[in-house]
């Protein structure tokens, strides 16, 4: 009996076949700045420090003003369009006509720059050096010019982060996903003959129901191509989901869900999707945003954390988060990343990342794989918070319920939309 794996690579394979065939299977083809090569740093570089302590830039991203008019307007939900130009009163010069008045000081409890990198000396180098010798690099999508050495590079250092064969950049997370559910619906019509699958054809896509948006939004895309029918399960329910896989007549099946959400901080139970994918032979996805450079002994995620990379067959993840910068991408096989590139119209009409971008989540991979202690202060941050609340907690996001909607919009406006535990936010 195949392996699930093995299944999906087959028809991964058959649909590469039909797009060679028609002649619409795209390359991605590295332009290289010649100018110098992306910085492979080393412990002898000057321009790549790391720490064992905190320092006191830590914590430039979560201490914040903010104008005492717009800390009004918050408080009492006032409508704004973010218009509302105002100029500290120990600020230089100023525009022409712009007001002054007191600002607050407020701490950041609600931002997702989990290990503090985002004014990391080393990450701001390597932007610096990049833009100083590529500007912003080839302006384009990655299919025509967008995609240099340095964005390759970062691919590879992602591909071995997540213990993939490859790894395929997009501008976002939001990104990643919708064009991978438009992959993996196109499975379907490829295999099909360019033409709508019959019931048995169709793939199978079973998702949990508090799944990020993105995912949900990429599944109702897809559902548009009339290739693919939705399963949605009870959150984190295994019964549920194990019961309408036994109940599912389709061979192709896919199981998508967050690896931590986002919302609840709960993980999904990794170790009992790995025992149903072994059990339904089903192609397993997860969005690993929050836990990437979190979680796992060496920052590989949810699924290191687990001990069970091994099974999940593609990981969704974001450099906007932990690694304090910007862009998403998706860790795959190669197979999977031809047929993404080829068929993913989120990446395919998207202008390709800044090359400074590129070569800050890169300095950002080494720096957060070097200064583990960085994890570790996280997760003291999350036992200091149960201890001093008697809240049971098992991640750096931690959901406070306090009742009716209302209620938690008033308290979101005291203390921000949730808790994440930032390095520096104590």
């Amino acid at each position: 009996m195949e392996t699930p794996s093995a299944c999906w690579d087959n028809w991964v394979g058959e649909a590469l076949e039909t797009l060679y065939s028609l002649k619409v299977l795209r390359s991605l083809r590295p332009i290289c700045l010649r100018s110098s090569q992306p910085r492979e740093f080393g412990a002898d570089d000057d321009a790549f420090q790391v720490f064992d302590e905190m320092q006191h830039w830590d914590r430039s991203s979560v201490e914040v003003e903010i104008a005492e008019t717009t800390f009004s307007r918050w408080m009492h939900d006032t409508p704004s369009s973010g218009d509302e130009i105002v100029c500290s009163a120990t600020g230089g010069d100023g525009e022409a006509g712009a007001s002054y008045e007191k600002f607050k000081k407020l701490i950041l409890f609600s931002g997702n720059d989990y290990l503090g990198l985002s004014s990391h000396p080393t990450i701001g180098k390597a932007v610096a050096k990049a833009a100083q010798e590529h500007g912003m690099g080839p302006r384009g999508s990655a299919l025509i010019c967008g995609y240099t050495n340095y964005h390759r590079l970062l691919e590879s250092s992602l591909a071995d982060l997540k213990k993939k064969e490859d790894c395929l950049l997009c501008p976002t997370g939001f990104a990643a996903n919708m064009a991978l559910m438009t992959a993996i619906g196109s499975i379907g019509t490829l295999l099909a003959g360019n033409s709508i699958p019959s019931e048995d054809e169709k793939i199978a896509v079973f998702s949990d129901a508090l799944n990020h948006a993105s995912i949900i939004d990429g599944i109702r895309l897809t559902e548009r191509q009339k290739s693919v029918k939705v399963y949605v399960y009870r959150h984190c329910d295994m019964s549920h989901l194990n019961m309408l896989l036994s109940n599912c007549r389709m061979r192709k099946k896919v199981v998508v869900t967050d690896s931590l959400f986002s919302m609840d901080g709960d993980y999904a139970p990794m170790v009992e999707l790995a025992d149903l994918r072994k059990r339904h032979g089903f192609l397993l996805v997860i969005d690993d945003a929050h836990g990437t450079f979190v979680c796992g002994k060496n920052g590989g995620g949810v699924a290191e954390e687990f001990n069970c990379e091994k099974d999940v067959d593609i990981c969704i993840g974001t450099l906007s988060k932990a690694a304090g910068c910007h862009g998403g991408f998706i860790a795959c096989s190669k197979k999977w990343k031809l047929l993404i590139q080829s068929r993913g119209r989120s990446f395919i009409f998207s202008t390709a990342a800044l090359v400074p971008v590129a070569a800050a989540g890169h300095a950002a991979i080494k720096v957060a794989k070097l200064e583990k202690w960085r994890r570790e202060a996280i997760w003291n941050r999350v036992k200091d918070f149960h201890l001093l609340t008697g809240i049971p907690v098992t991640s750096h996001i931690i959901s406070l319920v306090v009742g009716s909607e209302d209620k938690a919009l008033q308290a979101s406006r005291l203390s921000g939309t949730g808790i994440y535990c930032n390095l520096a936010s104590t």
